[in-house]
């Protein structure tokens, strides 16, 4: 072997061991990230209702939002087709207020309730009867959107009612 070849065979190996080497981190950072549950959080919604509005003005929804990832996450935001103004409210000394977002814990849940929490359609396109189903999509910032179809009910249900048979 001349030293031109022992150069050129050298760098190939060297290149060679750089690419194998970089191509293991890059893999073991991928297996590292899926091994510690460190992904978006995942979201589901059960008891998701809307008391039958008494006019076309406004009315409520309200669900609980459970999160049962490791990663907190917060509610952002909400659209459907029966409103374009669609509002995440709190409420604090029972006053409601209108807030940008809503925390969804880690490996917990948003209660979104009567008296309590919840999202509010302002000006609606028109007025659903108890038995339609109106259809919202979550938002979140960091989980994917989730569709929610929400029943309409009886302007006096309540959810935590129903629960105590």
């Amino acid at each position: 072997m001349n030293t031109r070849t022992t150069r050129t065979l050298a760098a190939a190996l060297s290149l060679t061991a750089a690419l194998a080497i970089s191509g293991c981190s890059s893999s073991d950072a991928d297996s590292g990230a899926k091994a510690d549950g460190a992904g978006k959080p995942k979201m589901t919604v059960s008891g998701a209702f809307m008391p039958e509005p008494v006019n076309d003005k406004m009315a409520g929804a309200f669900m609980v939002i459970k999160n049962d990832s490791k990663t907190a996450d917060k509610l952002t935001g909400v659209t459907s087709s029966l409103s374009d103004d669609l509002q995440i409210h709190e409420t604090k000394d029972q006053k409601m207020q209108q807030v940008p977002s809503m925390d969804v814990p880690s490996n917990g849940e948003l209660k979104l309730e009567r008296g309590g929490n919840h999202i509010m359609f302002m000006g609606l396109k028109s007025k659903p009867n108890v038995g339609d189903k109106i259809t919202i999509e979550l938002r979140f910032e960091k989980a994917d959107p989730v569709k929610v179809e929400l029943d309409v009910k009886e302007r006096t249900y309540n959810a935590q009612n129903s629960n105590a048979h």
